[in-house]
């Protein structure tokens, strides 16, 4: 291995990956994904698709999911700041309603890989970030869901400084609660 650094956190699957950097007086280089490197570090996924995204400060995005066509991701940022979130949504999991958050930067260069089954949000915390991110599936619009970023059940801790005024979508801002989801995939 040895081009990337991979850590685990309390939910099992999800990883933070640090890519060796090679830089000097010209600028840097750095593999951002190497599908050899990923499988030895157990991360053995095939990419379909990838997305950018632009935000400026405030903007909350999240927390998202796809219900039949659920999405492995490999998060990262490549302009700016955020502080990027999952929430386990596997049934059966012993981390089942559990989050983690991982501080995404353009000068940290980390990634987080989000399995299966999860649902995933950030919060821009630089004056404007630029979000890219591999998934192993395809986007269905008509399969996405989501939860509420400030479920009580859940208790993410987003670190909202003083002063920021939070910028969601509409969809964001009628998401339903942690409860209402869990008796949602009960009378599936």
């Amino acid at each position: 291995m040895g081009k990337i650094t991979v850590e685990t956190c309390h939910i099992d699957g999800l990883k933070v990956v640090t890519p060796t950097v090679f830089g000097d007086n010209r600028g840097y280089f750095m593999e951002t994904y190497n599908y050899n490197d990923f499988c030895e570090a157990g991360i053995d996924q095939v990419f379909v698709q990838d997305n950018q995204s632009a935000s400026r400060r405030g903007v909350l995005r999240g927390l998202h999911f796809q219900y039949q066509y659920p999405q492995d991701k490999l998060v990262r940022v490549i302009r700016g700041e955020v502080y990027d979130v999952a929430v386990d949504l596997r049934e059966g999991s012993e981390t089942y309603g559990q989050w983690f958050g991982v501080l995404l930067s353009e000068e940290n260069k980390k990634q987080l890989f989000i399995p299966k089954n999860f649902a995933h949000g950030f919060l821009v915390l630089s004056d404007y970030a630029e979000f890219v991110y591999k998934c192993s599936d395809f986007y269905h619009p008509n399969d996405e869901g989501g939860i509420r970023y400030d479920d009580p059940d859940i208790g993410v801790e987003w670190p909202i400084p003083e002063g920021m005024e939070l910028i969601l979508s509409e969809k964001d801002l009628k998401q339903g609660s942690f409860q209402a989801y869990r008796k949602g995939r009960e009378g599936r």
